[in-house]
């Protein structure tokens, strides 16, 4: 048995499976497929990934999500309980570097589209780490990850599980050029946010009520 399956899942998940029926099912996922630290193969999908999405919140619980792409290796893979990436500067916003000040756990998602269409969760505790500092501790990091920009930080996790996302829908995509972008494409920074409001959904105002509890078979309430 997988000295994980004890310690993975949340409260919440673990409740809802044993009132879902999936508890033994989700005992063997736990037994199979969560690993406590990055295996061989693990290591070697993350250095062939180009993309990543991360997940973080604050203090309080509130969640962002965000994306990031680089060359393959951008994301490096220093043991099997570590993992390391450089954060460029940006828009100054910094929400996921202020939530990982805040709260140390993140969330860490690679799919491939492309050839294998498989998906791997690596989940941990992040710190943040200035350039010179980091390059110090972790010699061979790669300095071209952005030719020509320098990293303001470097994001350090300690790996705490790691799991993998099956194909089943998981689209294929194939890299292309960049089309040339329309004329009438809106600027990034006014793409969202163009003059005229909101417009009236076609299903009518949203009702303030929340929606009531989710009732399972036997009368438990979620």
């Amino acid at each position: 048995m997988n000295d994980t399956h004890e310690s993975s899942g949340s409260v919440g998940e673990r409740r809802l499976q044993q009132l879902l029926g999936t508890a033994d099912q989700a005992g063997d996922f736990y037994d199979r497929q969560v690993q406590p630290q990055l295996t061989g193969q693990m290591a070697d999908f993350i250095a062939r990934q180009t993309m990543m999405f991360l997940s973080t919140a604050d203090a309080g619980g509130a969640c962002d999500i965000t994306f990031r792409a680089g060359p393959p290796g951008f994301v490096t893979v220093l043991d099997d309980r570590t993992v390391t990436y450089p954060e460029y500067r940006g828009n100054g916003v910094l929400a996921s570097a202020g939530n990982i000040t805040e709260n140390p756990h993140v969330g860490l998602f690679f799919v491939d589209f492309t050839d294998d269409h498989i998906g791997l969760h690596v989940n941990g505790a992040a710190r943040l780490r200035a350039d010179e500092d980091q390059r110090r501790a972790c010699p061979g990091l790669p300095v071209d990850t952005a030719p020509g920009r320098r990293p303001e930080f470097w994001v350090h996790i300690t790996v705490e599980e790691a799991y993998v996302h099956c194909s089943k829908h998981i689209p294929h995509l194939e890299p292309a050029p960049r089309p040339r972008q329309r004329a009438d494409r809106p600027r990034d920074g006014e793409y969202f946010v163009a003059p005229g409001g909101l417009r009236a959904p076609a299903y009518g105002p949203v009702p303030p009520a929340q929606a009531p509890p989710v009732t399972y078979p036997g009368g438990a309430r979620v």
